[in-house]
């Protein structure tokens, strides 16, 4: 029986066999569709956390692909959706079917070769595919079950790589709470990705409290208050166009963002423990 490990079958992209830079290389990856984004990257997350059990059959993949935990969103794909979106895969070079395993097809990525990416960022652009855009230190978290990551500057040196080549956008601003995504969406999810972020961004604006006319809290009338009765003492604002107000407000609302990701990543890690051993169990006929 062929074995096969989590290793690159060629160099990648841009290094050249004795550390040299080659002549740059014509882009193999394209936009891929949803079902294809998700069995690719089971194709690889298996490959990586069940080398065992890897290649895969076509009833392993559909039950990786509709796994609960370390999925968003969370799919109930039929074993024909997945056998097609692995023909279009492999039509497009990024998966293959392997034989000498029997009556039952076995199937592999050649996601390295594909992209022109290392194995810690093949772990990355995985964890992607399969969740969606993230947090830098949700990301963090969930790609070191597959490649270790000592700590975020490790990671973004990975990410500025994968950003480098195209693969990667940034859908906030850097800094706390920097959300970043694949490139490998087509054109129009992809815009609407975009817009869905910017406008979770939007700070929200001290001037908006501002009358339009004075730039000011408006002052009580005499329209607005009772005869003989003196208005309380308003409460005093900073000044509208405050930027350390738009930062703080910006900045907190990054921090609680954060901890509810990370609160939700470490109850749908122990999930996906769980769910990985009882796969793996069943492939192994345990």
């Amino acid at each position: 029986m062929a074995s096969f490990s989590d290793q690159p079958l060629h160099p990648p992209a841009g290094s050249g066999p004795d550390g040299s830079e080659p002549a740059a290389a014509p882009r193999r990856w394209q936009p891929i569709g949803p079902v294809e984004r998700r069995v690719l990257g089971v194709l690889v997350e298996k490959a990586k956390t069940t080398p065992d059990v890897y290649p895969l059959s076509l009833n392993a993949v559909t039950t990786g692909a509709n796994q609960k935990s370390n999925r968003a969103p969370v799919m109930q794909l039929e074993p024909e959706d997945v056998e097609a979106a692995l023909d279009r895969l492999r039509a497009i070079g990024a998966v293959g079917l392997v034989e000498g395993y029997g009556r039952v097809p076995k199937y592999r990525h050649y996601f390295y070769e594909w992209l022109g990416v290392d194995k810690v960022e093949a772990a990355v652009m995985a964890e992607l595919l399969l969740r969606g855009p993230q947090t830098e230190g949700e990301l963090r978290a969930h790609a070191s079950r597959m490649e270790p990551l000592a700590d975020l500057a490790a990671l973004r040196q990975v990410l500025a790589s994968l950003k480098a080549k195209g693969l990667l956008v940034s859908l906030t601003p850097e800094g706390r709470g920097h959300v970043v995504g694949h490139a490998l969406y087509p054109p129009r999810e992809m815009e609407r990705i975009q817009a869905q972020y910017q406008q979770t961004v939007q700070p929200i604006r001290p001037e908006s409290l501002s009358s339009p006319a004075t730039g000011s809290l408006p002052s009580p009338t005499s329209e607005g208050v009772a005869d003989g009765v003196q208005p309380r003492e308003m409460v005093s604002f900073p000044p509208s166009g405050s930027p350390s107000l738009q930062a703080d407000l910006q900045d907190l609302r990054r921090q609680l963002a954060e901890l509810q990701q990370q609160v939700q990543s470490l109850a749908e890690t122990s999930r996906q423990h769980a769910e990985t051993l009882a796969w793996l169990r069943k492939e192994l006929g345990v």
